[in-house]
Formats: structure tokens, C-alpha cells, sequence
């Protein structure tokens, strides 16, 4: 945003620091994502800038690290461990942050409508147990989870994945809905309810068209969680149960290969769609609100 014409010297001192400061907080930020993605393009099994990358020769650049994230084994030239792993934890990272997304996001919205009452008894102590996980280190939620789930027989299980990672991703839905819900106007469900609806079609023709951008909003964010998540997967999951995280720690541990900038590549490109569509579900609430918008 531009500064007006009125601002003084030292306002305009501090707006241009301001600036820099921003851009240099983003270029640390960033910097390192970038480098990452060349990298993993590179034809050399280590992780470095070559020389012949960094004078653009076509012979340093090559796709065989993608070509063995995907299980293709079929180049002589590669010495790394060759395994359908990358494969497996990349099915079971969809598997169990699916599912718990969309567990997540029930109960979540079922929450949220309770919590956005004024009337509701002990809403602050409730939103505080809620929005819990995200307070509390993963290290101690993850151990509690373990020694919870353990008496329930739901260790090294496919269910006990779920359930955790939908704990995780619960406090994203709940934040994003309750903000959304807290400029509802409820003349609107009553408008319905007068004329005959009820609670659920209500619900489902009024309230959900409206606060669907802050739903879908939180069910990204839960995804996410689900998706990069490692340490619950370490305490709850078993051997076998391997996610993509899992997978890049186990990788990091024994055999570090230009294969895990590959993934990490691939969850960069995942991460900026998915932020591109949460920007573009917050413009689209704004304009539903009547928000102008600011260039």
C-alpha cells in the first residue's frame, strides 16, 4: 500500500524498513525451498550444486531421482537403495490424511456451531481443550496419544493413525469455522425455520453455502497436518505403516539421497497449491460478505 502524500520523514523511513524487513524475513523463508527444487533435478548422487549446474550444461540435470521415487529401479547408474516405499508411504500418507480430514472436519463443524453460540456453557473452557493440540509440544501429545491408544488396543494400528491425526487436525477446523460463523447472521436460520425447515435442511441450505470457503479452509489445514506429520506416526504407527514423512526421516537416518528432494519437491508443490486455494477461498468470503477488496 502506498504512503500519502501527507506522511512525514520518519513515517516514510519506517514504511521502507518495514519493507526490507519483510523482504528479507521472506528471502530466509523462502531460499531455502528454492534451493531444494534444482537439486533434485541433479544428476549427481549428492546434494550439492555441481559445476555443471551451475554452468547450466545439459549433462548435469537429469529426472533419475524422480524416476526412482516412483520405483522405476531400471537405470544402472544408481546406487541407492531401490524400493517401492516412496510408493507405499505416499498411498498410506493419502489413506489416513483423507479420512481423518474428513473426520476432522465433522466434528469440527459440529463443534464450531455449538461454540459460535453466546449461550453455550463453558465455551471458553471448551475452545481452550479444543485448539489444545496446537499449544501443547507434539512430543507430549503424541506420548499421551501412545499410552492412551495402547489401552485400547489401537497401536500399530491403520485406525489409531486416523483417529490421531484427526485430533491434530481438529483445532484447524474449529478456528477456521468458529471465525467464519462469528459473522453469521442468524435472522437468516431463523428466517428458515419460520417457514418451515428444519435444523438440518436449514443447516445444509443456509448456513453450510455460506460458511463453506472457513470449512473448506480448515479441512486444507487438517490435510496438511495429516500429510507432514512424524512424530505421532512414530509413537502410534508400526514398522510396516511407512508415510512420507516417515519415509524422509528413515532417509535422513541411513542413506541421505537427492530421492527425499525429490519428495520434498513434490510436497513444496502440493503446499503452494493448496495455500493458493485457501487464498482464493478467503477472497471469495470476503466478496461474500461484502468486503472491498484492496489492491
Amino acid at each position: 500500500m502506498a504512503l500519502p502524500i501527507y506522511a512525514t520523514p520518519l513515517q516514510r523511513l519506517w514504511h521502507y524498513t518495514y519493507l526490507v524487513i519483510c523482504v528479507m524475513v521472506l528471502f530466509f523463508l523462502v531460499m531455502p525451498l528454492i534451493a531444494v527444487i534444482p537439486i533434485s533435478f541433479s544428476s549427481s548422487p549428492f546434494l550439492e550444486f555441481t559445476p555443471g549446474m551451475i554452468a547450466l550444461d545439459p549433462e548435469a540435470f537429469s529426472l533419475r531421482w524422480y524416476r526412482l521415487l516412483i520405483g522405476d529401479c531400471s537405470d544402472p547408474g544408481i546406487t541407492t537403495v531401490c524400493s517401492d516405499r516412496w510408493i507405499l508411504g505416499a498411498q498410506n500418507s493419502l489413506f489416513i490424511g483423507i479420512i481423518a480430514t474428513f473426520l476432522a472436519t465433522t466434528l469440527g463443524i459440529m463443534a464450531a456451531l455449538g461454540l459460535s453460540r453466546p449461550y453455550m456453557p463453558f465455551r471458553k473452557a471448551i475452545m481452550a481443550i479444543m485448539i489444545s493440540p496446537l499449544i501443547v509440544p507434539l512430543i507430549i501429545t503424541a506420548s499421551g496419544v501412545f499410552f492412551f491408544f495402547a489401552k485400547l488396543n489401537l497401536v500399530a494400528t491403520y485406525a489409531g493413525l486416523i483417529f490421531a491425526h484427526t485430533v491434530l487436525g481438529l483445532p484447524f477446523v474449529v478456528i477456521t469455522v468458529t471465525a467464519t460463523l462469528v459473522g453469521f447472521d442468524q435472522n437468516l436460520t431463523r428466517a428458515g425455520a419460520s417457514l418451515g425447515g428444519g435444523p438440518l435442511r436449514n443447516f445444509f441450505k443456509i448456513q453450510m453455502p455460506l460458511i463453506l470457503p472457513g470449512v473448506i479452509s480448515g479441512a486444507l489445514f487438517a490435510f496438511i497436518t495429516s500429510f507432514d506429520e512424524v512424530v505421532v506416526v512414530m509413537f502410534v504407527g508400526s514398522v510396516e505403516q511407512i508415510t512420507i514423512p516417515k519415509q524422509m526421516w528413515a532417509g535422513l537416518r541411513q542413506e541421505t539421497s537427492p530421492v527425499i528432494l525429490c519428495m520434498a519437491t513434490c510436497l513444496v508443490a502440493l503446499s503452494i497449491a493448496l495455500l493458493t486455494t485457501v487464498e482464493m477461498l478467503r477472497r471469495r468470503s470476503e466478496r461474500l460478505r461484502g468486503i472491498k477488496l484492496r489492491n
